[in-house]
């Protein structure tokens, strides 16, 4: 699981009951990606991505089912020139266990709960309209978890 210059990472792609998918917008920047977080010492993966549901969205564990949770780790390399906080200067990139949960009601978003305040706004989106929008660095990863969970959201997801 552990790789030297890689942080330990969760994604998260959680879904509305219509089908549309959650996408945030970092704080500052005009850079949009699903919501993420760090795994920390003695946590397990599920469990960090429980945590960062409500820490970056707001989003309480037993307001969504997991529908599929990926069995590889993905990575990716974050540029120099992009590593701007200091955890990200300890690391090369990021390491991540992918999840796809749905919602089982409406809920409202917030990101008061981020102690990183890393967003600043959000939209529901189709399934594959992040890869429009992601930085470029995170492409690879993004296209390889939308292909790998579609046959699972496509199933969940009939009428849509």
């Amino acid at each position: 699981m552990k790789e030297k210059g890689y942080r330990l990472n969760v994604g998260l792609i959680i879904a509305n009951q219509n089908g549309k998918v959650l996408l945030c917008k970092r704080k500052g920047m005009n850079s949009w990606q699903f919501p993420q977080g760090g795994i920390d010492l003695n946590e397990s993966p599920l469990n960090a991505a429980k945590r960062e549901l409500f820490e970056e969205v707001g989003v309480k564990h037993s307001d969504v089912i997991l529908i599929e949770t990926l069995k590889d780790w993905l990575k990716y390399d974050i540029p120099k020139k992009s590593r701007r906080s200091a955890v990200n200067n300890r690391f090369k990139g990021q390491k991540q266990k992918w999840f796809l949960f749905k919602l089982l009601k409406d809920v409202e978003i917030s990101f008061e709960n981020d102690p990183d305040n890393e967003f600043e706004d959000f939209k529901w989106v189709p399934y594959w309209y992040p890869l429009r929008v992601i930085v470029s660095f995170k492409e690879k990863v993004y296209f390889n978890v939308l292909n790998q969970l579609k046959y699972s959201f496509c199933k969940e997801f009939k009428n849509v």
